[in-house]
């Protein structure tokens, strides 16, 4: 999964700073294909961020969705007139919030959803708690069937996301034309069905564990 965002992240071109200006404009009259476009051409700020920060494999891509949300944020927040540069009105929220994330998923229970595991089936990295690993919760005869179950509970768009990027492979913008939405609200839609679903599985394991 990260190896192909990485390639996704190799076609998107460095605004000008002309070209930057006028999206600028262009957001503040409420467009918003040049919200869409200034999200997707910080992209590879955020990767390089959340790689600076040398994250495990397994919170790599959540890391970035953290980073994407940040970002999404400091576009909601900038003021283009004060002659501040975004890149670096950007970069304090956006490393913000993954080290906020870094440091919630080190003192608590984290539920992993590993995407090839995800997208095979296995779901084998689903928990990691006080240190054990995801083992001891695969040892649970029913638990794949359990945690396919609470996919299907999801609301109906971030089931949909969900499904849609780690199950059939499906592109961010592919799927927010598929839905009818932009970018930007699909990256908050996949952000709160995995947040949605790891509260389902740690209360599930919790009971499992009684």
């Amino acid at each position: 999964m990260i190896d192909k965002y990485i390639k996704e992240l190799k076609k998107i071109k460095t605004l000008s700073l002309e070209e930057e200006k006028s999206l600028w404009k262009r957001v503040c009259e409420g467009d918003l294909a040049a919200r869409s476009k200034i999200i997707e051409s910080y992209q590879p700020l955020v990767f390089k961020i959340a790689m600076g920060l040398s994250p495990a494999k397994e919170q790599a891509m959540e890391l970035l969705q953290e980073g994407m949300v940040g970002l999404i944020e400091a576009l909601e927040r900038f003021d283009h007139t004060r002659g501040v540069a975004f890149s670096l009105f950007a970069t304090h929220r956006v490393k913000g919030r993954m080290i906020d994330y870094l440091r919630k998923t080190a003192h608590s229970g984290t539920v992993y959803l590993d995407e090839d595991e995800f997208k095979s089936g296995a779901f084998r990295s689903i928990l990691a708690e006080n240190g054990q690993g995801p083992e001891k919760i695969a040892e649970e005869k029913d638990i794949l069937q359990k945690v396919r179950q609470l996919l299907e509970t999801l609301p109906d768009k971030e089931h949909k996301v969900l499904c849609g990027i780690y199950l059939e492979d499906m592109t961010p913008e592919n799927m927010a034309q598929a839905i009818d939405v932009s970018r930007s609200h699909i990256y908050r839609l996949q952000k709160q069905g995995i947040k949605r679903l790891r509260g389902m599985l740690a209360r599930l394991i919790h009971e499992m564990k009684r």
